[in-house]
């Protein structure tokens, strides 16, 4: 299996023959790996490890990534779904779900070569399997409101009342604190978790647990350890593939088929690559190479916005 460096040097022997080397390599391995499967493979990286952008986390634009890449493909042998992101919005991210179940009839694989993180876990959770190696991580899946947790909002100010309650001088301090609440936010953040938590147990009890007897129960039990605040400590809490095997997850190891591992690693690494050495810092691209993606303009005077590439 070529490693980063290795795929880094295959990527610079092709530039000297002066076709798109970042392109070539890319496109080689993604065709290798959907040889491999029989299957429809996509590709959704984002570059936040390499480079910063607004843009980086799963927003309702890239629906059109999803449906540029999803367009004339053969759903009937459904998908393989490469996640690379920090997560992002609970609406885009349930409509775009709710898209690709539509066009593949909920046939979708999950493969997380490095890291899918709290959005990014939920759209894991929404496919049929989840593959995983020992370096995968999934995420806590409690919703974040402008970058503050919204369990700690409602564990907040549940301790707020709590101490107050017992001690009336309290109210002094909790009053400098949840002062600085704009109003409706405490509702908008009890309202998100229960948004969050029921879309994640229901997608996992009519999916990945489908059929099963007790596959409420386990939908349930699983929601309540990706979304466990207090216990997780931390929305960057990193879920290695024993915690996901644990909380009862699907998970597939991509060690147990040594093939499957080279060519989804690779083409993990070709994608690191696209991340660290070109403006790139969102791809959507499936194995035709047909594909979107989202560059951070040249740093020139007047250029501030991305602009979107199809290919």
């Amino acid at each position: 299996m070529p490693n980063w460096h290795e795929v880094f040097l295959e990527i610079q022997k092709v530039q000297q023959t002066g076709l798109s080397a970042q392109n070539v390599i890319r496109h080689q391995y993604l065709k290798k790996l959907h040889e491999h499967t029989k299957r429809n493979v996509i590709a959704y990286y984002s570059g936040w490890l390499s480079k910063y952008s607004l843009s980086s986390e799963i927003n309702d634009e890239d629906k059109n990534g999803f449906m540029t890449t999803v367009h004339q493909l053969d759903r009937t042998i459904g998908l393989d779904l490469i996640l690379h992101t920090p997560g992002g919005g609970i609406a885009a991210t349930q409509s775009i779900v709710n898209y690709l179940q539509k066009m593949f009839g909920g046939d979708i694989r999950a493969f997380v070569p490095q890291i899918a993180m709290s959005a990014g876990t939920i759209i894991a959770c929404c496919c049929k399997e989840i593959w995983m190696g020992k370096e995968s991580n999934l995420g806590p899946i409690d919703p974040q409101l402008r970058g503050i947790p919204a369990h700690g909002v409602v564990q907040e100010f549940r301790r707020a009342v709590r101490e107050v309650k017992k001690d009336a001088s309290r109210i002094v301090i909790w009053q400098e604190i949840i002062g600085q609440y704009r109003p409706t936010f405490l509702g908008q953040c009890e309202n998100a978790i229960k948004w969050s938590n029921d879309f994640v147990e229901q997608q996992l009890a009519d999916g990945m647990f489908k059929g099963l007897p007790d596959r409420k129960k386990q939908a349930k039990a699983i929601t309540k350890a990706l979304s466990n605040y207090p216990k997780n400590k931390s929305h960057d809490r990193h879920f290695h593939i024993d915690d996901c095997e644990n909380m009862g997850l699907i998970i597939k190891h991509l060690e147990a088929d040594p093939v499957m591992q080279d060519l989804v690693l690779t083409v993990h690494h070709c994608y690191m690559n696209v991340m660290m050495n070109t403006n790139a810092f969102k791809v959507v691209e499936n194995h035709k190479g047909v594909a979107l993606i989202k560059q951070v303009p040249p740093p020139t005077p007047g250029a501030a916005t991305p602009k979107q590439v199809v290919e």
